[in-house]
């Protein structure tokens, strides 16, 4: 495990394509969206789109274990559930998430969005989670306890009250997943994990918070950025964008 936590620079190049290949699965997710419209056709629209550039890209490549959530509405309360046939409707906040594996390296995309337009409660705890977010992505770099980062984190939630609300860690490794051993356990940033990040190192950024059905706001809030560990910072390579200035999607 700890050796599998430095990446090589072949290996980054290629934790960067699949990063750029879950991006272009955003788009596709993005477009997709209408009014009525099913959570898993939004899904294998994103899904499909991801393949086919995996392809293109590795001609000679497996494709096994591409795929997408989405989540609408309360659905998006678990950052993970399944997808459903639930039907897209104006004001709910939507999930995203796309996982790109390319010969066993996996990577990922996670944004929230809102379809139409979103409420004054959804709207303050979404730019919260973005504040988070940026946080986060501010304090990656050489020298830095995963626990350290997930401390700092926690005091904006709780600025908020809103650490109660909190649902797992906030960042994780990136590179070979094994259906057998999973992932490195020991470079998750969560208060217990106190591995130092280094220059090599490829973590995620990815706070969610979940309120509960029935207070104002409900739903699960979640962005999710790939950072390359570098000598003196960290290098974000997700590209699709993130908050309310980008992920309202119009309903025109």
């Amino acid at each position: 495990m700890r050796m599998r936590m430095v990446k090589s620079a072949e290996e980054i190049e290629f934790i960067k394509n699949g990063a750029n290949v879950c991006d272009i699965g955003g788009f596709a997710l993005r477009d997709a969206v209408t009014e009525g419209i099913p959570e898993y056709e939004v899904a294998l629209a994103s899904t499909q789109a991801m393949i086919r550039e995996i392809a293109r890209r590795y001609p000679d490549s497996e494709l096994m274990d591409t795929w997408t959530w989405f989540q609408s509405g309360i659905n998006t309360d678990g950052a993970h559930n399944p997808v459903t046939s639930r039907k897209v409707q104006k004001g709910d906040i939507l999930s995203l998430n796309c996982f790109s594996m390319i010969s066993g390296y996996y990577t990922a995309l996670e944004r929230t969005m809102f379809y139409d337009h979103v409420d004054d409660a959804s709207l303050k705890l979404w730019e919260v989670n973005v504040k988070v977010h940026e946080a986060g992505l501010a304090l990656v770099k050489p020298g830095i306890r995963c626990c350290e980062i997930a401390h700092e984190l926690n005091k904006i939630y709780e600025e908020y009250d809103l650490l109660k609300y909190r649902t797992f860690g906030y960042g994780h490794s990136f590179g070979v997943l094994s259906h057998y051993y999973g992932r490195e356990a020991g470079l998750e940033l969560r208060e217990d994990i106190d591995t130092v990040l280094e220059p090599g190192m490829v973590i995620s950024i990815e706070p969610m918070i979940m309120l509960p059905e029935g207070m104002p706001g409900a739903g699960g809030y979640r962005e999710h950025d790939i950072l390359v560990v570098k000598e003196g910072g960290a290098e974000n390579i997700t590209k699709f964008p993130y908050g309310p200035e980008h992920n309202i999607i119009s309903a025109g």
